[in-house]
């Protein structure tokens, strides 16, 4: 093959991406794959593309245009990616390069068709797979490929590939497109293979959609195609549609849209036999690449050819487990409402403090529930107290346990020990017991802070190494988790008894109002007492108006110079030495902490400037006080009248009295774990600092993408994969477009759970009810605290709440996530608060829009939105 314009596909490979695009070097690995047959051909490769972009000087100052819009601004992009793909196609291919491609056509009396394809060096990739992004022409002769060559190097620039590129993260003029020439095929069925079920991501089922003619029929949605389920060698399950059109070939090139024959369309395009056979193939695609293919396949003369294989992008990756067993796996970011991918430093530091073994994958954590769920005992234990957390994850366990054979069983163990759920934790209802606990956490976090404070190098790792033991000792004492228990029990048992007794629904929420010790319910009064420094201050407030996050360096240098900013600045500043380790995500000890980033809270502060008076915080808590303990005598007094009533009324009493006790202490493990997780961060990124000024590192923040042993090797050897680091920031991008599942099997089945109840209104949102009430309100959508602006009685509607967003919670009248249990943070500081609450509302975020009026339902578990 003449030249650097050109490359035969067969001497096209992963190594080539650059030269050949995705497509083209995906192709050529196909052709060595044994048995796989793919069309043969050339690439126009990205030398040609640069070239011709050289010719055009124009382009360059379109592109800067282009990287200067701002991403909401559709029309500019339209306009801006029309006028450079018109000078694209408007440029003349110089003579030596077209010569070099038409000199890759067959001779001129031999008259061939071709297949011209777009390839770009950021398509097919393992992180974006670009589908449809550009261009494809089919049965194109031989004098028209220049022409459509021209066409293909435009396509980098639809709207459609602009505003992919901008959404994953992706630099225009870091991409290139090569061209792919192939003979053309004239198949009689064509369509797609994808290796792993796309809608369930089931890795063991493959999915085969097909359609007569050319595969162009499906693409562009003329027809429904036929679908073959294939698992283990056979069809499970097939649906014939009715394929009333199809797609040819034209004699003079081009294609042509025409009616298939009534007596054949509802025929399948396939047997079962070569559905098998064509998954067969496919198998072997995927073990060549290493995961999940969507492939396009054409049927011509009783052989299957393939004309491109791409990775499934969508699909939720698969722990890796050392063995073949079948595995069900708990997401841990539905438990901790933070269901956001997490970078390695992240995940690492999680799992050597966490108390059980926790599995990675993208970018998430998950734990392994299978030998819980193999035994009866542990199955029944386990559905209880997911359930009554959380019964989405109840339900998905229940589908994944009706299929007999996936969960082995296992005999119950010996006899012995206190049943989960219990509603009689063995431990004595006394505050000294709490008082205690928070105590002994104070004392171990405070040495943590002295004692690190001069380990750096190697023997800093080799420090939280033994730190993160005493991490997990405290995280495990065992008075602690009884404390824990013991209040969430005693909501347990007043809920389902007073339901019983009284027919009173979720009556621990009133019940727990304003207990003590809650301190992540004291973090949010707290900012109350803040905003009432700063209230009675004018430039401080005009300030806080107009500052910016970039400012968070200065930010409190500068509020200190302002009329009254001393005494804002000390308040700002005690607030933070209280609650500063907290932020967004916190279980990642790679997202900045409050103390790092003060100016998040200024959203929240300025709300309560302006929604509140003086005296608010003390105000809230009274009142809270005052309805749990009117709640209690009414409680008590409606017992007593019952039969029976003076052993109810009594039993009821020790119960409110023990959940008071101990329910506030629900959040203080969690308080701790990121005190000390505001030491370790802090340790980890000055020897950062350290490898950045020694050359070692670029940036300070490359270290989140290492593990804590790969950075502790960094540290020894002074010496980084700055290969790994990359590739590990292009994962984490591509995890971002992610969502996990609840449950997540071995297979790679994704399994949410469904709500199964009566009741719920026609069109009404359905969700779990974790604070009861019923408010009416303006709906806020926010997806970033630090961007919130809320007004008194707003509902806060988001994807999920970790403690951090509790300031916010003082300033509305209700609360809806998508993520969130009945005892997960946001939970209980919406029964602390009073907020009626409903969370685990599928797509809330998208289906509500920011400013509808809606209903919250937080004691039936459901919310409507209002004409």
């Amino acid at each position: 093959m003449p030249g650097q314009y050109v490359v035969d596909l067969q001497e096209a490979d992963g190594t080539r991406t650059a030269l050949v695009g995705g497509k083209g070097a995906h192709l050529g690995e196909l052709s060595r794959i044994d048995g796989i047959r793919v069309p043969g051909g050339f690439c126009v490769t990205t030398e040609a593309f640069r070239r011709i972009v050289a010719e055009a000087p124009s382009v360059d100052d379109l592109l800067d245009q282009l990287s200067r819009v701002n991403p909401e601004d559709q029309e500019t992009i339209r306009s801006l990616s029309a006028r450079i793909r018109r000078t694209i196609e408007g440029t003349a291919v110089p003579g030596d390069l077209a010569t070099a491609i038409t000199g890759a056509l067959a001779p001129p009396g031999e008259r061939a068709a071709y297949a011209v394809r777009s390839s770009a060096t950021a398509e097919d990739l393992p992180t974006a797979s670009f589908a449809g992004q550009q261009d494809t022409y089919l049965n194109v002769m031989g004098p028209e490929v220049l022409r459509h060559v021209s066409r293909c190097w435009a396509s980098l620039f639809t709207e459609r590939a602009v505003t992919y590129r901008r959404q994953n993260g992706i630099d225009h003029r870091t991409v290139r497109m090569a061209v792919v020439v192939q003979r053309m095929v004239f198949p009689d069925a064509a369509g797609v293979l994808f290796t792993a079920d796309p809608v369930t991501g089931n890795r063991k089922v493959s999915t085969v959609d097909a359609g007569f003619g050319l595969g162009e029929v499906l693409v562009s949605g003329l027809v429904n195609p036929d679908v073959f389920k294939v698992r283990d060698g056979e069809v499970v399950a097939r649906a014939i549609a009715a394929k009333q059109r199809a797609v040819h070939a034209l004699p003079a090139g081009g294609t042509q849209e025409v009616v298939v024959d009534a007596r054949r369309q509802e025929q399948p395009a396939l047997t079962d036999a070569q559905a098998v056979g064509l998954v067969r193939l496919g198998r072997r695609i995927e073990a060549h690449f290493g995961r999940p293919q969507d492939i396009e396949w054409c049927l011509a003369d009783d052989g299957f050819q393939i004309v491109q294989s791409r990775p499934i992008t969508t699909l939720f990756p698969v722990p890796e487990a050392d063995d073949r067993e079948n595995h069900v796996y708990l997401s841990v970011g539905h438990q901790q409402m933070m269901t956001d991918p997490m970078k390695p430093l992240g995940i690492s530091v999680w799992q050597l403090t966490a108390m059980a073994p926790m599995h990675e994958a993208g970018g998430r954590l998950f734990v392994d529930a299978t030998r819980r769920l193999a035994s009866p005992a542990g199955r029944a234990a386990l559905l209880e107290v997911v359930g009554r957390g959380d019964p989405l994850i109840r339900d998905a366990l229940e589908t994944v346990l009706d299929r007999d054979d996936f969960v082995p069983s296992l005999p119950d163990a010996a006899p012995g020990g206190t049943r989960t759920g219990s509603a009689s934790a063995p431990v004595e209802t006394d505050p000294a017991v709490v008082a205690g606990l928070i105590e002994r956490s104070r004392i171990s976090v405070a040495a943590l802070e002295r004692d690190i404070r001069t380990k750096t190098g190697p023997a800093l790792f080799d420090f939280l190494s033994e730190a993160f033991v005493e991490h997990r000792r405290v995280l495990g004492d065992r008075l602690s988790m009884q404390a824990v228990m013991a209040g969430m029990e005693a909501t347990w048992w007043l809920n389902d008894k007073l339901g019983e007794w009284l027919g009173e629904k979720n009556a621990a929420d009133t019940l727990t109002l304003s207990a003590p010790g809650n301190v992540t319910s004291e973090m949010g009064l707290a900012l109350l007492d803040v905003a009432d420094v700063i209230r009675p201050l004018p430039e401080v407030v005009a300030f806080l108006q107009n500052v910016g996050c970039a400012e968070d360096t200065a930010f409190l240098d500068e509020l200190a110079k302002l009329a009254g900013g001393a005494a804002a600045r000390d308040a700002v500043e005690a607030y933070l030495d209280r609650y500063g380790m907290r932020c967004a995500g916190e279980i990642d000890i790679t997202r900045p902490r409050w103390r790092e980033r003060p100016t998040t809270l200024v959203p929240a502060i300025l709300d309560n400037v302006r929604n509140f008076g003086p005296g608010a915080a003390g105000r809230r808590f009274e009142q809270g006080l005052k309805k749990a303990g009117e709640k209690e005598q009414d409680v008590l007094s409606r017992l007593r009248a019952l039969p029976d009533g003076g052993r109810k009324a009594d039993e009821a009493e020790r119960m409110i009295d023990r959940v008071r006790t101990f329910i506030g202490y629900r959040e203080y493990p969690k308080y701790d774990v990121v005190s000390r997780y505001l030491v370790y961060r802090r340790a980890l990124l000055e020897e950062a600092e350290r490898l950045v000024r020694d050359g070692v590192l670029p940036e300070r923040e490359d270290i989140f993408y290492l593990t804590f042993q790969e950075l502790h090797d960094v540290v020894r050897s002074s010496q980084v994969d700055g290969g790994l680091v990359q590739r590990r920031k292009d994962a984490f991008r591509s995890y971002r477009a992610l969502t996990p599942p609840r449950v997540l099997t071995s297979d790679g089945e994704g399994v949410n759970g469904a709500y199964r109840r009566d009741g719920v209104p026609a069109g009404a949102l359905t969700g779990l009810p974790v604070s009861a009430g019923t408010v009416e309100g303006r709906a806020r959508v926010v997806l970033d605290m630090a961007e919130a602006d809320l007004e008194a009685g707003d509902i806060l509607v988001t994807t999920f709440t970790d403690p951090s967003w509790s300031p916010l919670f003082v300033g509305v009248a209700g609360l809806v996530t998508e993520v969130g249990g009945l005892m997960t943070h946001g939970a209980v500081i919406a029964r602390e608060y009073g907020l009626a609450a409903v969370v685990g509302v599928e797509q809330a975020t998208t289906l509500i829009r920011d400013g509808q009026r809606v209903r919250v339902h937080g004691t039936d578990g459901y919310v409507e939105i209002l004409p």
